[in-house]
């Protein structure tokens, strides 16, 4: 069982993993790729944030939030491989606010088709911050093994 849950981690992370390794591979001086398709959505999601909380949000570069993402991916995959709660919570990070933003289905009409995609692609994401709610309430459900104590010995004289 313990091989079988090693690949299971390790099937799951690659996906973190491999996404890391792109965007940082690409990166630049400005982001790359990923900050270019990320300003658009991030805009529109800090408008809607500033429109529905009266919340002002601070002006962050991309850049910025690019490395932090490739950080938490990265960092996150590895530790969740060798069964970390701390990996998990990153991925968990990452997925919380990533994925509002990235996959916006909610600026979309229902009948377009951007809608059909952004919407199941955010379902997966969910899936998958669900699957590490569930790695994090088993991990912590499982009692941790107690050092068995020795009986004393009985003392001959």
């Amino acid at each position: 069982m313990g091989f079988v849950s090693f690949a299971g981690r390790v099937l799951f992370a690659s996906v973190f993993l491999l996404s890391a390794y792109q965007e940082f591979s690409e990166f630049g001086v400005d982001g790359g790729p990923a900050a270019k398709s990320l300003k658009p959505k991030f805009n529109s999601f800090t408008r809607n944030i500033s429109a529905h909380l009266g919340v002002v949000v601070p002006h962050v570069e991309l850049k910025h939030v690019i490395a932090a993402t490739i950080g938490l991916k990265g960092l996150g995959g590895l530790l969740f491989i060798f069964s970390s709660s701390f990996g998990a919570y990153l991925l968990a990070l990452y997925l919380a606010f990533i994925t509002p933003v990235v996959y916006d289905f909610y600026n979309y009409d229902m009948e377009k088709s951007e809608f059909v995609q952004l919407f199941i692609k955010f379902t997966q994401n969910l899936a998958l911050f669900g699957a590490l709610l569930f790695f994090l309430g088993m991990k912590n459900s499982i009692p941790k093994r107690q050092a068995k104590k020795k009986a004393p010995k009985p003392k001959t004289n």
